[in-house]
Formats: C-alpha cells, sequence, structure tokens
C-alpha cells in the first residue's frame, strides 16, 4: 500500500481550501450580553492557530464572506490543560475518533513547517471575514494544508460533531447479556 501524505506545502496568497493551517489567525470575541448595551464596546482579538473548516467550493466561487475556522493545539499541551487527553487511553481515544469535539491531525514533516501531532477544537468554532484569511496568508507567505483524504475525515468529523442528536428516551435494550 503506498504511503498518502498528509499536508503539503502552499504558496498561493489567492486561493484558500478547506484543511488550510493559518498561524496567528486574529480571532475577535464578542463581549458578553449585559456589555453590549452600552455604547462603546470593547471586542476582544486573539491569536490562534487555526484550519479552515469551510467548504472549498464555497471558498472558491466567492459564495461567503465569513470563513468557518476552528483552532487547533498541540497534543501535549492539550494533555495538560485536560487530564483526560495526557494519559495513553485519552490519546488512543482521541485517535478513534472517540471524542466528537476533538479531531487529532498527524504530525508534520515537512522542513521549516515541523509540528507535533495536533488536535482540531470543534466545540470552538470561529467566523473570520474572508479579507482578514487574505490578508494574513499574504504576511504569512506559505503555509500547509491538509491534503485528501485526511481534508475529508476532518470534514466528515465535524459534521458528525453538528449532527449529533440527543433523545429524550432511548429504545431500551434487548438483554443485557448485549
Amino acid at each position: 500500500m503506498s504511503e498518502y501524505p498528509w499536508y503539503e506545502k502552499v504558496s498561493d496568497s489567492g486561493n484558500i481550501l478547506q484543511g488550510d493551517i493559518i498561524n496567528s489567525c486574529p480571532i475577535y470575541i464578542p463581549p458578553a450580553k449585559s456589555e453590549i448595551k452600552k455604547k462603546k464596546i470593547k471586542i476582544k482579538a486573539r491569536l490562534y492557530t487555526t484550519i479552515v473548516m469551510s467548504q472549498s467550493c464555497d471558498l472558491e466561487y466567492g459564495r461567503i464572506k465569513l470563513v468557518l475556522v476552528c483552532p487547533i493545539h498541540n497534543l501535549s499541551l492539550f494533555g495538560e490543560k485536560s487530564t483526560n487527553f495526557a494519559s495513553d487511553k485519552g490519546k488512543e481515544n482521541l485517535r478513534r475518533g472517540n471524542n466528537p469535539g476533538y479531531h487529532l491531525l498527524d504530525e508534520c514533516g515537512i522542513k521549516d513547517f515541523e509540528f507535533e501531532l495536533k488536535v482540531v477544537d470543534f466545540r470552538s468554532v470561529y467566523g473570520v471575514p474572508i479579507e482578514t484569511l487574505f490578508e494574513r496568508i499574504k504576511e504569512e507567505k506559505e503555509r500547509i494544508r491538509l491534503l485528501p483524504p485526511y481534508r475529508e475525515h476532518l470534514s466528515q468529523a465535524f459534521a458528525r460533531f453538528f449532527m449529533r442528536v440527543g433523545l429524550p428516551s432511548n429504545i431500551p435494550p434487548f438483554s443485557d447479556k448485549v
């Protein structure tokens, strides 16, 4: 079986696709509801490493003005914040896709773009103006893009997270031995 690379280096500043990793992406955090009543509000800005989640076709055909992105974190640091992911069992559950709010990306070995295993956080989804992303990728000049089939796997995991349905009651098991 041939090996499929996870990533490629891209330098096209006029093209953003799903799976593009944007470093130092500005995320604007609106104030709490009670603060909105004031005439002047303070908006917080944070810089995250993000991955583009919007569909490539919508981006290519200019159908959207706000691009969905999710922050990505180093697995080692993510494990420090959540002890569940510090253990081998927690990491294995993450690898298997048993934590629907998160998705594991493989490490990158591309020269000058190396990084360790990354966790995509679907629980934190942000809309970034497309113009902001174009400015950012022009500054960055080169970036990493997640390749198929891993990009589609990421998209599918994202969809599974958002399509979850909690039923008020389930059909009871037929047997305790199942």
